[in-house]
């Protein structure tokens, strides 16, 4: 693998990872379109770790609080404290709770689904029919003004529809943080709890993947033989990555979401077009 090539899926990997436009929805046209092949399974597991630091870099402070507040909550059950889980008084204890509720349903969609979603990664057009799906579910939540729950009255069925929209997202074409997002507003969370919570929550979930993929990707021991392209597609994943979080972070507070919206639908268009009448 070239140094650039690396860098490419690298800068590729961690924009679309964050920003709602669907990074397997941009792996699956690329590979259909530019027939550019995918990456070794190690390499795509190194740029997952890339962008895994890029949200653990942008809430630090809230990943070493939840960490914290996890020892803190262990140690009372040893001491016999039969402590409250969600005790509002602790936010980031309801916090950690929710981000566990909210990755059940993702886990268990994956587990599930997972060959019908390996048969969605074939189909090229219907990822075009996704990101249109993912452009009407960005320009909605464009629309939403916000609710005003936060962590003192959010509820596990806020937590559970969250989780269920991440793991819809699993579907190639749809946006991760679009959905997620999308799915903390409709149940009335505020846009600054929506946005945290789907950053953080997507701390499971790509560390979930690094963990499935990992023992298969590095049983060869030839799997990243070449130091420089696997640094290089590290550091622009994890580079890009965050910028993207701080992009993302900034159209939805100044309501520009409906940009990405323009993206994903004139995206899915051409997509759909291309496999019909092209490929």
């Amino acid at each position: 693998m070239s140094l650039l090539y690396a860098i490419f899926l690298g800068i590729l990997q961690g924009l679309t990872e964050f920003l709602p436009i669907s990074s397997s929805g941009h792996l699956v046209i690329a590979q259909e379109v530019f027939k550019i092949e995918g990456a070794s399974l190690a390499f795509d597991v190194i740029l997952h770790v890339g962008t895994l630091v890029a949200v653990l870099i942008y809430y630090w402070r809230d990943v070493l609080s939840l960490i914290s507040e996890f020892f803190v909550l262990i140690g009372d059950y040893i001491r016999g404290k039969n402590p409250k889980l969600l005790d509002h008084s602790r936010p980031y204890r309801v916090l950690m709770v929710m981000i566990i509720i909210a990755t059940i349903p993702t886990a268990l969609i994956g587990i599930i689904f997972n060959d019908l979603f390996s048969r969605l990664f074939e189909t090229a057009d219907f990822v075009g029919f996704e990101l249109i799906v993912t452009g009407i579910l960005l320009w909605i939540a464009n629309g939403i003004v916000g609710g005003r729950k936060d962590l003192k009255n959010m509820t596990p069925l806020d937590a559970v529809t969250v989780g269920l929209m991440q793991g819809l997202a699993i579907t190639p074409g749809i946006s991760r943080s679009g959905a997620t997002i999308f799915g903390g507003l409709i149940r009335g969370l505020s846009r600054e709890l929506a946005t945290r919570f789907s950053f953080l929550l997507s701390i499971p979930a790509i560390l979930g993947a690094v963990v499935l993929e990992g023992k298969d990707a590095f049983e060869s021991a030839s799997a990243i033989h070449e130091v420089m392209p696997v640094l290089a597609g590290f550091l622009a994943a994890a580079v890009s990555g965050y910028l993207a979080i701080h992009l993302l972070i900034s159209a939805l507070q100044k309501k520009k979401l409906n940009y990405f919206s323009y993206y994903c639908w004139g995206l899915g268009i051409l997509t759909i077009i291309y496999t019909w009448f092209v490929a």
